[in-house]
């Protein structure tokens, strides 16, 4: 059943995290959203009538998503004002945005239908991080295989360029150096080998296409000039040499790799970043057992390693986690990350150990 406090409510929320984020106009718009939505466009009575989980949903992502669009194709000169940051009265931002729900609803509805891509590069710092983890443990060559993959740039972690705290990683001519502000303790002296990188998505982002690569530019808040540098060279990486990346259901996508023949002294790692949240219970449960059941064959020869880095939605943090077979250890949090990467905070051991059971995005 719809709860129209709860669905206004995950803007606040929303705006919350824009701001701890330094995403001041982001947070601006979202904020503004709370009254600004109305029953008077399509758009408004479905984001006011929404049935899920608007928070799990990122339903405010979503509509912030077309906004954006909207602001980048200079189509709604008011709604640039806002954006541009040129307006800031929170009146009359809340004015300008509910004008534009209407006037632009048929361009907004269709933003709604699906889950924002926020395909991120600046993610693979924190990804890269649980992979110097596993290559401390069982060596340097590497067999990626990453579910939610959206638009493929993770699954670029190979030709990344990585300096974590002075721990370099990834070819030297890389047109694209991923630097976190780095925290905490010595990122791992190990070196990484990625011998394959192989993603599936349930709806993957063909960035030949114009219109899907500025989408995913549209989900890029204005506030990050870097992101939206950085994007756009890793749009050109992947149009320069593909990856390999199909459309599929992730857990039957797992559970067909895991099944498949491993090279010797290369280990298989699963990876993915902000998307367990989306999928659904019986996918996680399918994915869990597949990997233990995957690791309870794994050898010296052929280990078995698991690197998230996904939302603890409760403590309000972005927590990287590693598990690696054969070993006894459980999910180990071995770094605390920006939603972004901008900064990647690693912790010392011994790490702290718990079942990774998802709820509304928090570990239990």
């Amino acid at each position: 059943m719809a709860d129209e406090t709860a669905n206004r409510d995950s803007f606040r929320i929303q705006a919350d995290y824009c701001r701890a984020m330094a995403a001041p106009t982001t947070a601006r718009v979202c904020t503004a959203l709370v009254e600004a939505v109305d029953r008077e466009s399509a758009t408004g009575r479905r984001v006011l009538d929404w049935p899920g989980e608007p928070v799990a949903d990122a339903l405010a992502l979503r509509l912030v998503g077309g906004l954006h669009a909207l602001h980048r194709a200079g189509i709604d000169p008011p709604l640039s004002t806002v954006f541009s940051g040129a307006e800031t009265d929170p009146a009359r931002v809340i004015a300008i945005l509910r004008a534009t729900l209407r006037t632009q609803d048929a361009v907004l509805l269709p933003w709604l239908d699906g889950p924002p891509q926020t395909n991120e590069a600046g993610r693979s710092a924190g990804l890269m991080t649980g992979l110097l983890q596993l290559a401390a443990r069982y060596g340097p060559a590497f067999e990626v295989l990453e579910i939610g993959s959206s638009a493929g740039l993770n699954l670029l972690i190979d030709r990344y360029r990585f300096d974590l705290g002075g721990a370099m990683a990834g070819p030297d001519e890389s047109p694209v150096t991923i630097r976190p502000e780095w925290r905490g303790v010595a990122a791992p002296g190990a070196r990484v080998v990625i011998r394959s990188t192989r993603g599936v998505d349930i709806q993957p982002v063909d960035l030949a296409a114009p219109k899907a690569a500025m989408r995913l530019e549209a989900y890029v808040w204005v506030d990050a000039a870097e992101r939206q540098a950085r994007l756009a060279a890793a749009i050109s990486m992947v149009r320069e040499r593909g990856v390999d990346l199909v459309r599929g259901d992730a857990a039957d996508w797992v559970e067909a790799r895991l099944a498949e023949p491993q090279a010797a002294g290369v280990t298989r790692v699963l990876m993915h970043s902000v998307v367990w949240q989306y999928l659904p219970p019986a996918g996680r449960a399918r994915i869990r057992a597949a990997m233990a059941a995957a690791g309870e064959r794994a050898t010296v020869e052929r280990p078995l390693g698991w690197v998230m880095m996904e939302p603890n939605r409760d403590l309000h943090r972005h927590e990287v986690r590693v598990q690696g077979w054969p070993g006894a250890a459980g999910m180990e949090l071995v770094a605390l990350t920006h939603a972004h990467g901008a900064w990647v905070e690693a912790l010392p051991p011994p790490y702290e150990t718990r079942d990774y059971v998802m709820r509304r995005g928090a570990y239990e």
